[in-house]
């Protein structure tokens, strides 16, 4: 599909219309299995190279492809709306020790928070989309664990978990709070609430609700 040439591929043209038409993103196996069983990787190849710099392009997340806006043009397509609940304190840290340390239970989650954890919390990730039960450990009791999701991946633009950013990455763009920094250094607890704007769900306000999962 470069310049100058005469026809793109049927093969290429057959995942570009399945793609576009796609109601969610497919995996290769998918695409392959909608397509009669023909090899598409090379025509992924082609299509990145083709849509590479323009104001849509085809992206991998999560083993699963799709188009979407460029990322220096979705500011032109955004339309303001209110969130109808926003990420608590505790939502955003479940959601990151989850992403940084999966698959993960609940027991574990409250043992690297450092406090107890409401299953609201975690029924309010799920929700989203963002989280979802990977099965369950096999010692006693069988908790639940949790693990993120491809959604997950798009929403927040990683082509995988390998591109989380590293601690470094974190503190340099201002996203770790100083004084938690500091006390996790040293062992303390950075996970006492700080009333930030959250869903009622935080912390001590289900302290009672401690099952396996």
């Amino acid at each position: 599909m470069a310049e100058g040439d005469t026809a793109p591929d049927d093969l290429v043209r057959a995942v570009e219309a399945t793609l576009f038409a796609a109601q969610e993103p497919l995996t290769v196996d998918a695409l392959s299995t909608h397509l009669g069983g023909a090899a598409v990787r090379p025509a992924l190849a082609v299509l990145t190279k083709h849509y590479a710099g323009r104001g849509i392009q085809l992206v991998e997340r999560g083993g699963r492809w799709h188009f979407q806006t460029a990322s220096d043009l979705a500011h032109l397509l955004r339309r303001e709306r209110e969130d109808v609940r926003r990420l608590s304190r505790a939502g955003t840290e479940v959601l990151a020790i989850i992403a940084y340390h999966e698959p993960v239970s609940r027991a574990e989650i409250e043992s690297i928070r450092g406090v107890q954890t409401a299953k609201g919390t975690l029924d309010v990730l799920m929700e989203a989309g963002w989280v979802r039960v990977a099965g369950r450990r096999e010692v006693p009791g069988r908790p639940v664990i949790y693990a993120t999701t491809p959604e997950f991946l798009a929403h927040f633009g990683l082509a995988s978990r390998r591109d989380l950013p590293g601690i470094d990455e974190l503190r340099a763009a201002g996203l770790l709070d100083p004084i938690d920094d500091a006390l996790a250094a040293l062992g303390g607890d950075p996970a006492e609430d700080k009333g930030e704007l959250g869903d009622a769900d935080d912390e001590e306000d289900e302290a009672g609700d401690d099952s396996a999962d």
